[in-house]
């Protein structure tokens, strides 16, 4: 069974994670070729290690690599005014929103270690977050088109994105991962066209926002980091 290092990383720059996500990448990529060179020479190979970090950040969007910057609303003047940060990044996805009271993690995982299909991957971590929210009495459902998690028209609301995922991959090594609205502030996703969806039918939400309450970000971590673990079969070290 493999292991996986757990950090919560607290508040933290978006700028500073990304860093942070790179070098932790590089690190499992160089691992796991020295293993490689050492399995040639019929030498052991080194264990992997994988780690699952969870933060928040400062206010800031994130672009991805198939997005547009047409889908950001705001100028740089207003940018800096309202006190946020922009990034073009290179996971996949379009425009994402991330701030204070949204639990953002980033896997990085060796999925040599576990199944190399990008799909299954993207599937495993909307299962974790679905789980998540069964345990506060919500569905979370997923819709073919699009990723992420989302809950279902009812009640006069249309269907809502809870759950944002974009992920990236080299040597089959994972980068990003998932923004998992708890307590958000909503309005913030005013200034942007969410994931390119601009779908009257379409909104986002919180789990803040479906429940009535603010929720413990720090009950929301213990119980998402245990599903994580439940859908990959691994433990922590």
């Amino acid at each position: 069974m493999q292991k996986v290092i757990y950090q919560d990383l607290g508040i933290i720059d978006y700028e500073e994670a990304w860093n942070l996500q790179r070098q932790l990448h590089k690190s499992l990529v160089d691992n796991k070729l020295e293993s490689r060179n050492l399995i040639s020479s019929g030498i052991d190979p080194l264990p992997q290690s994988h780690f699952l970090l969870f933060c928040e950040h400062p206010p800031v969007f994130t672009l991805g690599k198939s997005g547009s910057v047409d889908h950001l609303l705001l100028d740089e003047e207003n940018l800096q005014a309202k006190g946020f940060t922009f990034f073009k990044i290179n996971r996949g996805g379009d425009i994402t929103y991330h701030g204070p009271g949204q639990l953002v993690g980033y896997p990085i995982f060796d999925l040599d270690c576990f199944f190399t299909d990008v799909h299954r991957y993207v599937r495993a971590l909307e299962d974790a977050v679905i789980r998540l929210l069964a345990d506060y009495g919500l569905t979370g459902v997923r819709i073919k088109e699009y990723t992420g998690v989302w809950l279902d028209a009812a009640n006069g609301k249309p269907q809502r994105k809870i759950c944002a995922i974009g992920v990236h991959l080299s040597r089959w090594v994972t980068m990003h991962g998932f923004a998992l609205n708890v307590n958000t502030d909503l309005t913030h996703f005013d200034f942007i066209i969410p994931c390119g969806i601009s779908d009257a039918d379409k909104a986002v939400t919180s789990l803040a926002a479906e429940l009535g309450k603010d929720i413990p970000l720090q009950e929301v971590k213990s119980t998402l980091k245990s599903h994580f673990a439940e859908v990959f079969g691994y433990k922590y070290a």
